[in-house]
């Protein structure tokens, strides 16, 4: 466990003003030197563990021309994007985000940051006045550039403290999350 950054301090927080905004991929995974098929990816097994512990609306970002089931295959698709700043078509989006005070943002390390969906995503909305609580799952590269880059993407928002969890081991990251969510003013 690993956080990154200054942790938000929040007097009172409503719980129903949160967002958790994910970005997730099921199908064939690396976990810890192996290649595994899930039928859900490690961030949306986090998401799920976030939402049993607080009061949260969910916002899965869902593009509409997937990246392949195979690991591979997939890498080298969100490669390309990020080489050529791709902003990928996402399925939908909230009409707003304007009721929501923090938004808790996840998301898998790809090629050293997040997945060119999530900027197309942090693009589409306006962040003043809300604080984006990063979450990056991955398998030892930690959090990349992706703290730099939201800071690029949503320069109005407050950036609270990052969490890099462990693919291979979010089911077991539970303590964590609390910690991470009481730290940062949502437990």
């Amino acid at each position: 466990m690993q956080f990154y950054a200054e942790p938000v301090k929040q007097e009172e927080h409503d719980m129903a003003d949160t967002l958790i905004a994910y970005f997730s991929r099921a199908g064939e995974n690396y976990f810890g030197g192996a290649m595994r098929y899930v039928k859900e990816g490690n961030t949306e097994i986090v998401c799920n563990l976030i939402n049993d512990l607080i009061e949260a609306d969910r916002f899965k970002i869902e593009m509409k021309n997937p990246y392949s089931p195979v690991y591979m295959t997939c890498i080298e698709e969100a490669k390309k994007d990020l080489q050529s700043n791709a902003r990928p078509e996402l399925e939908s989006c909230p009409d707003d985000i304007d009721s929501y005070k923090t938004i808790i943002l996840a998301y898998p390390n790809y090629w050293g940051t997040m997945p060119m969906a999530v900027v197309t995503f942090l693009e589409k909305y306006d962040f003043s006045g809300r604080t984006i609580l990063p979450l990056c799952t991955n398998e030892g590269s930690g959090m990349g550039t992706s703290l730099q880059d939201i800071r690029k993407y949503a320069p109005d928002a407050s950036l609270g403290s990052g969490l890099s969890i462990t693919g291979s081991q979010a089911a077991n990251s539970g303590e964590t999350l609390k910690r991470w969510l009481s730290a940062n003013g949502l437990m």
